[in-house]
């Protein structure tokens, strides 16, 4: 996906600051943190939505989600976090290509929006 800004991120073509890369899965910090830690986790493949994801029936998503729970560990510490997955226009998701976010360092309230 050449104008996907993800797949960019992921590639190293545009600059992050990257918190985990393996070959599968990268973490960035948000641009536009909604909490003190504000996470990314996404496939470091172009898939446009987390549904794609657990449709590939390959074991990625369990993958992000383990990454994502192994930030939230290490960044929310003992109180606890957030993971939210936005998917579609009317889930709120603005970047065509899924990822999941991990927020920590403040108390969540529900209902979340």
């Amino acid at each position: 996906m050449d104008a996907c800004v993800f797949c960019k991120i992921s590639a190293g073509e545009i600059p992050a600051k990257v918190v985990h890369r393996d070959e599968v899965v990268v973490a960035i910090e948000d641009l536009n943190p909604q909490a003190p830690t504000h996470l990314l986790v996404m496939p470091a493949k172009h898939y446009g939505t987390i549904v794609d994801v657990s449709r590939a029936g390959d074991g990625l998503l369990g993958l992000i989600m383990e990454v994502a729970a192994n930030l939230g560990r290490a960044r929310g510490g003992a109180g606890g976090f957030r993971v939210v997955v936005n998917t579609g226009a009317d889930g709120g998701q603005t970047v065509n290509h899924a990822h999941v976010h991990v927020l920590a360092g403040r108390p969540m309230s529900w209902p979340p929006g």
